[in-house]
């Protein structure tokens, strides 16, 4: 069982790439080694799309569906960013931000948070794809 929902958590939609420069900016440093981080030139929708043919996307109430969200609320607050200069950066701009779980047979491995456009690494402009960070809950 361990093992498929490991063999789950590896695989990836094939328009990520591994982006960890953005670790440090967007999540804790206690168990950083539990997240991974990925973009995609994709806008938030398609990569959606993509997700919805992997069957290791699980689909509780509310999950996977973007909303719109402010800087603050789509990065939360135990990252290292500096709060000011992506309040300046997203200005009036609102991020979609979509949530979700990935697993097997209905157990959880991994959270998903979505987001576009996203915030370059040095938070000087905004990228048209989507963030996409990764909390293996198995690391934690």
């Amino acid at each position: 069982m361990l093992s498929m929902v490991l063999a789950a958590a590896a695989a990836v939609p094939p328009s990520l790439r591994d982006a960890p420069q953005f670790l440090p900016l967007f999540t804790p440093r206690v168990h950083r080694e539990a997240y991974r981080a990925y973009v995609s030139p994709l806008p938030i929708a398609d990569l959606l799309r993509q997700l919805d043919r992997d069957p290791a996307v699980l689909r509780p109430p509310g999950s996977w569906q973007p909303a719109p969200a402010g800087p603050f609320d789509a990065f939360g607050d135990s990252g290292t960013y500096d709060r000011f200069r992506i309040a300046r950066l997203y200005g009036a701009t609102r991020a979609l931000v979509a949530r979700g779980p990935r697993g097997t047979a209905g157990t959880v491995s991994e959270m998903w948070t979505l987001v576009s456009p996203y915030p370059d690494p040095d938070l000087s402009r905004l990228e048209p794809g989507t963030l996409v960070i990764v909390l293996d809950i198995a690391r934690q």
